[in-house]
């Protein structure tokens, strides 16, 4: 912990000392039509950098000019184009980055010390350029919507490929589960529903919100922050929260309420709009022995059925009797974790949980596990869990009948790279871009630093 405090600490110190920098030494680094990038801008990017906990790398300030010209090319057309961002969307931006900042300070009492402003003139610092950021990710979504690849661009792309740049793939598994998570009774879940009474009329009785929920809230998010969860939307949270945090005026507590997560109740901070700001304490009750136990029945008594039957419908038997909500509604398929937009099931080996794989490793394709005990490795939750071994994919150089779809994948990749950078190349080239010396030496550069536009030319 002293060691991550201090990594902390050096970051806000370079924070301080580069702003301090750009207050006395400013300067024009760049100038794209009718924008310009300040040196100021690209200091206090970098003093981010630092913030975020990485080492010193002067380098990166070529990086972070480069990300500046190309948010504002795209900014620019995005006027053009009437694409725009909610302030909404804005001030959600703003707050989770606050959140960030001032979990790694510590406190925001800290933060402002080290920044020399308070978290409101910081927030009003950040805002244009995180709302140019937001609006530059949607134009460069609008400029790839129509980028569709097809199975024959598919092979085109598998087939420029030479031989020696194939892919190599490793071991893959599809593997499915059924999980049976531990559940509390009444009886066992009433010692905790109180305990988070008690807090509750304490606040009610004028002890102070953030400090109970620095000591006894169970959130490991917001409870260093006194419970804070700064504004969220009525799609952010689960609907119980939402239900309890809409229908509050500022300053009004809920009543004690329960989620999948626990027993809470909130306080409402302040309502913009469709957005609330609320701070909370969580109490989350402690799974018992007897809750495992009857967990562990239910399992039995499902492999049991499953066993029984000599064409079992794993994936039905998932939807049924499943507690993960991201498996069962997915015929219990588990998802790459690292491909989760294209929702693939096939999980490399050395991706997998090590409980999963020590399970798999010595069942054949097309059977199913005893149920197991597993614990999660970020949260220590128990549960049991049924698994079937769908497939196994041995180690192998890429080939269409096998990875089509990993193919596809990155064939649309290369067909969106070369749509953005065919689109950026045509604006550079209309555009009047001027970049201050100490940065035409950077090697990203190098294809914005030309002699003379055509944009410039015109104004000659």
């Amino acid at each position: 912990m002293r060691k991550i405090g201090l990594s902390i600490l050096t970051s806000f110190i370079f924070l301080s000392f580069a702003q301090a920098q750009v207050r006395t030494l400013d300067k024009i680094a760049a100038v794209v039509g009718s924008s310009i990038v300040l040196q100021s801008d690209i200091e206090l990017q970098y003093a981010q950098y630092l913030v975020s906990g990485q080492q010193p790398n002067p380098s990166i300030k070529c990086i972070i000019l480069q990300n500046q010209l190309t948010q504002k090319l795209l900014a620019q057309q995005a006027v053009i184009d009437s694409v725009q961002v909610k302030d909404e969307e804005v001030d959600a931006e703003v707050d989770r980055r606050m959140r960030s900042f001032i979990q790694r300070a510590g406190s925001q009492d800290r933060l402002e010390q080290f920044l020399g402003r308070s978290v409101i003139q910081y927030k009003d610092e950040l805002r244009p350029d995180i709302k140019e950021s937001l609006v530059a990710q949607r134009m460069r979504s609008k400029i790839t919507e129509k980028v569709n690849t097809t199975p024959q661009d598919v092979k085109r792309y598998y087939e420029s490929l030479s031989k020696d740049s194939l892919p190599s793939y490793n071991k893959e598994i599809e593997v499915g589960e059924i999980v049976f998570s531990p559940k509390l009774n009444k009886e066992e879940k009433e010692f905790y529903k109180q305990k988070a009474e008690e807090l509750r009329a304490r606040v009610k009785k004028g002890e102070d919100f953030a400090t109970l929920a620095r000591l006894y809230s169970q959130d490991p998010g917001s409870a260093p922050e006194g419970g804070d969860l700064g504004f969220f939307d009525r799609s952010t949270m689960v609907k119980e929260f939402t239900a309890n945090a809409f229908k509050l005026k500022a300053g009004e507590i809920s009543p004690v309420f329960e989620t999948e997560n626990g027993f809470h109740f909130l306080q409402v901070i302040e309502r913009r709009g469709e957005q609330v700001h609320a701070r909370h304490i969580l109490i989350i009750p402690a799974i018992t022995e007897s809750s495992l136990n009857r967990a562990k029945t239910t399992a039995d008594s499902v492999y049991n059925a499953m066993m029984a039957i000599k064409k079992f419908d794993f994936s039905s038997a998932a939807a049924f009797y499943s507690d993960d909500k991201e498996t069962k509604f997915n015929g219990g398929m588990m998802l790459n974790a690292e491909n989760v937009q294209t929702r693939s099931t096939y999980i490399p080996t050395d991706k997998l949980d090590p409980q999963v794989a020590l399970v798999t490793d010595t069942m054949k394709v097309g059977s199913i596990s005893k149920p197991q005990l597993f614990s999660d490795a970020q949260t220590g939750k128990k549960s049991y869990k049924i698994l079937y071994l769908k497939s196994v994919t041995n180690a192998h150089k890429a080939n269409l009948e096998q990875d089509f779809a990993k193919l596809k994948d990155e064939a649309n990749n290369d067909k969106l790279s070369r749509t953005i950078s065919q689109w950026f190349d045509k604006r550079r080239k209309e555009t009047f871009i001027k970049i201050d010396p100490e940065y035409q030496v950077c090697p990203q550069l190098k294809g914005w630093v030309v002699a003379e536009t055509t944009a410039q030319a015109k104004t000659e």
